[in-house]
């Protein structure tokens, strides 16, 4: 994106905001409804809060209000459709596409499910319970009903008549690939809308339909279904039911999210991950909305960690009360020391949780990707070490008359970066190897075993440069 566009972006969101401080809504509703650009206005509502969100989209215009709907994250689908009076939600819902409309349905609440689904005419209705019949997975639960096709014995001429009639049809996802059917919808053959257009008006659609090539049963796996798309380039591919009777097809677009997921989805599935993606949102709704109660019990076992390794730290100093009692400027390093060790230990769990969340992360090959960091990690040990150690010895030489200081201070400084940046990206994935929430866990760990290894790293070179034992 664009600096000029996030710019854009940035003044749109700062006049929403000051309007609904101002809680002048008409002058809001106004401006919102003035964007012609929805992927704007689409990045700008997902900066706001779910209050704000909720207020905001009751505000848009209808087209808005459905393009931003079916972008946003199946929690906050959730929370709108709650909280909307029932013609609202009706419209919203209906206005799905039926493979979406399903997809939806899969994450709510059943009560919820059900409820929207008694809002939803016959007709839609229909088509909903129609798919929602299918296993999970499979193409009949992802296809959508509304196709174009033809019975081989038109002409062209009529056959683009009756074309021109379905594209007024919004429901309609394609018009570029038809599909040409008997009597009792068996699939006979297909044809490209370029392929009609430059037909002769009279000549018959068997004359120019092609055989069909690739096609899908309703029980077919998605991922197979998403992989034919892909490696026969098709714009869509027809799903048929056990009589080869055409029942819907699959689109492009959803061919591409479902590769997206599944490929995410086999990589964490290798790794015994499969089910990090729906673990994670339910600790994160639990950790920002959950009782205080709920909090507890996923943060104060982690911090009992951090308790004991902070004691175990204190008894560590006090075991070298006796060097810090002779040389004071020991003690002048150790929260240096202690800081850059977390710094470093934060940007690498920091770095694990995002790659890991975004798929950058093969959990097939952490073993190199550890070993990768741990050689960031100590090459950033060697520079701020190289640093450290020069201060800490011309301090040291010029204050105490040991220059040496520094040499311990550097070597200090390298190790106990260099070990941070291994567990801290180890620790959170050891966590969520064995099923644990890795965000609260792995600070209070990695903290623990930062500060003992830091600090008794520290002590004994010390001891070893500096001579004092």
């Amino acid at each position: 994106m664009s600096e000029i566009i996030i710019e854009e972006v940035q003044n749109l969101q700062e006049k929403v905001l000051s309007l609904l401080e101002e809680k002048d809504l008409k002058s809001l509703k106004s401006l919102l409804q003035g964007i012609d650009d929805n992927l704007m206005l689409l990045q700008v509502i997902q900066e706001l809060s779910r209050v704000e969100t909720m207020v905001v989209f009751r505000l848009l215009s209808k087209d808005q209000a459905l393009y931003v709907f079916e972008e946003l994250d199946s929690p906050v689908q959730r929370e709108l459709l709650e909280s909307f009076a029932d013609d609202y939600a009706r419209m919203l819902v209906e206005d799905l596409d039926p493979d979406d409309r399903v997809a939806l349905f899969d994450e709510l609440p059943a009560k919820v499910a059900k409820k929207l689904i008694g809002l939803l005419s016959p007709e839609e209705r229909k088509v909903t319970y129609m798919l929602m019949g299918y296993e999970p997975e499979t193409a009949g639960r992802i296809m959508t009903p509304y196709f174009t096709s033809l019975k081989k014995e038109m002409t062209a001429q009529m056959a683009l008549e009756k074309i021109r009639n379905q594209a007024k049809n919004e429901d309609t996802e394609t018009i570029y690939t038809i599909y040409v059917t008997d009597n009792a919808k068996k699939l006979e053959g297909t044809l490209s809308l370029r392929q009609l257009l430059i037909a002769e008006p009279s000549q018959k659609i068997e004359d120019i339909m092609h055989e069909v090539l690739v096609k899908v049963s309703t029980d077919t796996d998605q991922e197979e279904v998403a992989t034919a798309l892909k490696d026969y380039d098709l714009l869509s591919i027809p799903v048929v039911d056990r009589e080869d009777r055409i029942v819907g097809i699959v689109t492009i677009d959803d061919a591409m999210d479902i590769l997206e997921h599944e490929v995410t989805e086999d990589m964490y599935a290798a790794a015994g991950l499969a089910d990090i993606t729906g673990k994670e949102t339910n600790r994160s709704e639990v950790l920002v909305r959950g009782s205080l109660w709920a909090n507890w019990k996923v943060r104060l076992p982690f911090l009992l960690v951090a308790i004991v390794g902070g004691i175990l730290a204190a008894l560590l100093i006090g075991g070298f009360e006796d060097t810090l009692e002779e040389v004071i400027i020991v003690a002048f390093f150790i929260p240096l020391i202690m800081d850059l060790g977390g710094s470093v230990g934060t940007q690498s769990t920091t770095v694990f949780a995002r790659g890991l969340a975004l798929g950058h992360i093969d959990v097939k090959k952490f073993g190199k990707q550890l070993v990768r960091e741990v050689g960031i990690g100590l090459s950033i040990g060697v520079i701020t070490g190289i640093i450290t150690g020069i201060v800490a010895g011309v301090w040291g030489g010029l204050s105490d008359g040991i220059p040496l200081l520094g040499l311990a201070v550097g070597l200090a400084v390298m190790v106990t970066v260099t070990v941070a940046s291994l567990i801290g990206f180890l620790v959170p994935y050891l966590l969520v190897r064995m099923k644990l929430d890795q965000v609260a866990g792995a600070a209070p760990i990695i903290t623990t075993i930062k500060d003992i290894t830091g600090l008794l790293t520290y002590f004994l070179l010390v001891s070893l440069f500096v001579g004092i034992i």
